[in-house]
């Protein structure tokens, strides 16, 4: 570090030891915001989200376009600030860091924040950035320790990313239960996305099955996506396969792009997470996106029910991961609370230790089923996945946001959390001519809409 301080690491070394929040935001949030760009008149104090009786974010800021003056006009910020006093423990995992990942996620969806992009917490010790995608939230870095060598060095990486944003969000479809329409979910949603006017691909890495290849009525790569993924100098972009819909049904014709299975890959022997561990490493798929991220709006990927390496590869490379569950299955309700106490934390700790960008994390369950639901059945759900929150609360997680994202407490499972699909017949009998569902049928073009609209799209 030089003798002579920057006016950033000038503001953090002169905060006191238990700088308050109004300290904190007069002598530090305004060096950091010039840090990450802004200049006066693209900064506003106390910003109206419009989140409920006048809730307002301590600081929001977007560039000036011409004479639409952001300090002037107020609209259409693109990042927000939460602000905490240094007696505000922002460690993550510590309880009041949760309330307030919870806090700006609120404001982030708020009615006057549609425009805002990005959010950013800090106490002047530790700073996380999050990114907003339509209606998903995930963080797009990990949470740093602040101090005086490092300081400069991590605003530049976060303005590297609020100036240069990936357009697309990842997502991976996971269960470690078979058999709960995984595959379908995949197909449906990229259908349904892609209707909605998005640039999608879909990534079969369902490496054992390679169903979502089948279903879609594409050839099994022969070696070429190994290929695409083992060697840097092939990007993965160049193996896709695109598909286009057209039919009196549609509105209009849809189109989108697949990464299909490939023999060479196939996990189909004992031994085939050593083979591949020699040519693939847990961030291969994740860095081999780096070029599908700025081409396209959504990337899925179907991953294998089981917790192999690939799988991990899959996990590693999301942003987010929606997990199918069948709400009469209780095999798949299990599973889903292994994925999110268990299995993503792992890939989440390897994050961690490999990159300064943040690490995939789960959505609330998809719940899904055929046909009605029973009161009985409603019944019966009730009670099991309360033995599952339960449980693991003894353990120390938090499952609740996850099984019940809209109540507070163990209440009865609602019926609108739980979305009945179309008959499965008519899902399945959509496979026999490889056409999305969604294409086919309008009960199903509305089912996923709305899942769609649930989690994805503001």
């Amino acid at each position: 570090m030089s003798t002579s301080l920057t006016s950033l690491q000038s503001a953090l070394k002169n905060l006191s030891a238990n700088a308050s929040e109004a300290a904190i935001s007069d002598d530090f949030s305004i060096p950091l915001l010039q840090a990450l760009g802004f200049k006066t008149g693209e900064i506003i104090p106390q910003y109206d989200t419009g989140y409920g009786n006048n809730k307002k974010i301590d600081k929001a800021a977007r560039k000036n376009i011409d004479s639409d003056i952001f300090s002037h006009t107020k609209s259409n910020p693109y990042l927000i600030l939460e602000l905490k006093s240094r007696g505000v423990n922002l460690t993550e995992g510590r309880s009041q860091y949760l309330n307030t990942v919870s806090q700006i996620k609120q404001y982030l969806l708020s009615p006057n924040c549609t425009s805002v992009q990005w959010g950013i917490i800090t106490n002047s010790l530790h700073i996380q950035l999050f990114r907003k995608h339509g209606k998903t939230i995930f963080p797009a870095t990990q949470c740093l320790a602040l101090d005086i060598n490092n300081v400069d060095e991590i605003a530049a990486s976060i303005r590297q990313k609020i100036e240069n944003p990936n357009r697309a969000l990842t997502i991976t479809i996971y269960n470690n239960q078979g058999g709960i329409g995984k595959t379908t979910t995949t197909v449906n949603l990229a259908a349904i996305l892609a209707f909605l006017g998005k640039k999608v691909l879909v990534i079969d890495f369902d490496l054992n099955q390679q169903d979502l290849t089948g279903v879609l009525g594409i050839p099994i790569s022969q070696g070429k996506v190994r290929e695409a993924l083992v060697d840097k100098n092939i990007e993965l972009t160049s193996v896709v396969y695109p598909r286009k819909y057209s039919s009196q049904k549609l509105e209009r014709s849809c189109t989108f792009d697949i990464i299909p299975g490939d023999s060479k890959l196939q996990d189909d022997s004992s031994i085939f997470d050593e083979d591949v561990k020699r040519v693939l490493f847990l961030h291969t798929l994740y860095n081999k996106l780096k070029l599908a991220r700025q081409e396209y709006d959504y990337i899925l990927i179907d991953a294998s029910p089981n917790w192999r390496f690939t799988t991990q590869l899959a996990i590693y490379a999301a942003d987010v991961v929606l997990i199918p569950t069948k709400f009469n299955h209780v095999s798949s309700l299990k599973n889903a609370a292994k994925a999110i106490t268990e299995f993503i934390p792992q890939m989440q700790e390897e994050k961690r230790k490999n990159s300064f960008n943040g690490s995939p994390i789960a959505l609330p369950i998809f719940f899904n089923g055929e046909g009605k639901i029973t009161k009985a059945q409603k019944k019966s759900v009730k009670e099991y996945v309360e033995n599952i929150i339960r449980t693991a609360e003894q353990e120390g997680f938090n499952l609740l946001p996850y099984f019940h994202p809209k109540n507070t407490d163990t209440q009865a499972l609602d019926i609108e959390d739980i979305h009945v699909l179309p008959r499965y017949t008519i899902i399945s009998s959509s496979a026999f001519k490889y056409v999305p569902g969604v294409y086919q049928h309008f009960s199903v073009r509305s089912c996923y809409e709305n899942l769609a609209k649930e989690y994805f799209i503001q």
